[in-house]
């Protein structure tokens, strides 16, 4: 039944750019590896990682020198490290942090083919990385998923109960859910998100467009639902798949949501925080989160904080007077020429959208 998962999934919800958007070669004085075109900086690391499914995937980690917190992210669909290179940096300037990122089997220069379980695999190497070569603890790391990329994010964070905080932007509910409004898990879905989001013990924060036209709102605004340490969402007005990047709201907030679980205390080993006063139990919840098909008791209820919606002006953001192009295509257009880099000027942001698991 998985090797039949991993077909359909591989059929209908992987879109890596093909050709990749960049090359991987050897400093001739340094031997360091580097992303071509891009310029060798002193704070970014290329990785060639081994998985345990036999692949082999690129990754890059940006070291803030003031960085408390690592962020972890794992992209969506149809993009791959050198459309995402330039974002990683800003991201890590404004957020003040270390970031890894990677490109999952069978995207950019990594070998293999994409499917479900070897992005699961691809995820466990970079983690494993941020563990063994840069000394990561785990409650330092704080996972980001976008949209596909929230299926490996769950994954692991419904495995790690002592995750600093989970991001999610753009999630979906399941692959099918995407397509179809199905009221149960099917066995041959991908990425259950739905049944792994209540396992997940760590702070939460999900962003998402209410105009997104491959992912709809409902999937966010579900997954919050069901979050157990929920933290106030952000649900960007007029917000499509690909463009919250350039709203002002989603730097400002996602940076206050860093800055609040930077100060909470640690957990132990159990889970609960160390010390710090009592959270207040969230009044929003509207079920009971649901059963995991995998038969393990969920975990007690805790709420962190409780939600608002939030809209948004339609305004772009700036980083450091360097302007991000978010005219991201949705995958509607995938046939359409991306538009190039401008690497002094702007960071580009011809990606195209990243997570329709089907297309009819």
């Amino acid at each position: 039944m998985g090797g039949v998962t991993s077909s359909v999934a591989a059929k209908f919800a992987f879109f890596p750019p093909s050709p990749p958007s960049y090359k991987v070669v050897t400093d001739e004085v340094t031997e360091l590896l580097l992303l071509a075109p891009f310029p060798h900086r002193e704070n970014v690391e290329i990785h060639k990682l081994q998985t345990r499914r036999g692949t082999e995937i690129m990754a890059m980690y940006v070291r803030h020198p003031m960085a408390t917190s690592t962020l972890l992210y794992s992209h969506g669909n149809a993009t791959d490290l050198g459309q995402m290179y330039e974002l990683f940096i800003q991201l890590s300037i404004h957020l003040k942090v270390n970031l890894m990122g990677y490109d999952y089997s069978g995207y950019g220069q990594s070998t293999g083919k994409p499917s479900e379980h070897n992005t699961y695999a691809d995820i466990e190497a970079v983690y494993k990385c941020l563990e063994e070569t840069y000394g990561s603890k785990q409650e330092d790391i704080i996972l980001y998923g976008q949209s596909v990329g929230s299926g490996p994010t769950l994954h692991l964070a419904s495995r790690f109960p002592l995750l600093r905080a989970v991001v999610l932007h753009s999630p979906i509910l399941s692959g099918l859910r995407v397509m179809y409004a199905v009221k149960k898990t099917y066995w041959f879905d991908i990425y259950k998100n739905i049944d792994k989001i209540p396992y997940v013990d760590c702070p939460v924060l999900i962003i998402h467009g209410t105009s997104d036209e491959v992912v709809d709102c409902c999937h966010g605004k579900q997954l919050w639902e069901l979050c157990k340490d929920k933290y106030e969402p952000l649900w960007v007005e007029g917000g499509k798949h690909c463009d919250l990047e350039q709203y002002p709201e989603y730097m400002r907030h996602l940076k206050k949501f860093i800055t609040t679980v930077e100060r909470l205390p640690c957990r132990s080993s159990s889970g609960v925080r160390d010390d710090g006063p009592t959270r207040k139990k969230s009044v929003d919840r509207r079920e009971k989160p649901r059963q995991s098909t995998e038969g393990k008791p969920l975990p007690p209820k805790s709420q962190w904080k409780k939600s608002t919606s939030i809209s948004s002006s339609k305004l772009r953001i700036s980083f450091d007077h360097h302007h991000l192009d978010r005219s991201r295509r949705s995958l509607d257009c995938h046939d359409k020429t991306r538009k190039s880099i401008d690497h002094s000027h702007q960071i580009e942001r011809g990606r195209k959208s990243v997570d329709r698991v089907g297309s009819k």
